[in-house]
């Protein structure tokens, strides 16, 4: 079973985000933040993480230069509710696979997810 953190603030988002991507038979890992997030992953091996950019604390781009340097091969899709594109360019030119902006469409969420990891 592929493994998925979600990390963000909105806990919401991450029931909401969590029930879409237990249906399709992923695990689901969640974080309200940042250093949460972090914190997982050094002791939970995963197959992606969904990354909210705004957060309050350590943001999704911080948060995001901290992953590359310890887990690099980890696919990153941030989601992201800005309509300023600024984040989301530094995101990808950082290395971020693909966005999502929230609110975000169920089958948009598993079609992302399902073209970065596939499906189990």
């Amino acid at each position: 079973m592929k493994k998925i953190l979600v990390i963000d603030d909105d806990p919401m988002n991450l029931r909401m985000a969590t029930f879409l991507l237990t249906k399709q038979s992923y695990e689901v890992v969640t974080a309200g933040s940042g250093d949460e997030g972090l914190k997982i992953l050094d002791h939970t091996p995963v197959d992606l993480i969904l990354l909210d950019i705004e957060m309050p604390g350590m943001d999704g781009i911080e948060t995001f230069q901290y992953i590359m340097v310890e887990h690099i091969e980890i696919p990153v899709i941030f989601l992201t509710a800005s309509t300023d594109t600024k984040n989301v360019i530094e995101a990808l030119r950082l290395g971020a696979v693909d966005y999502i902006t929230k609110p975000f469409v169920p089958e948009d969420l598993l079609g992302r997810v399902s073209k970065v990891i596939g499906y189990e």
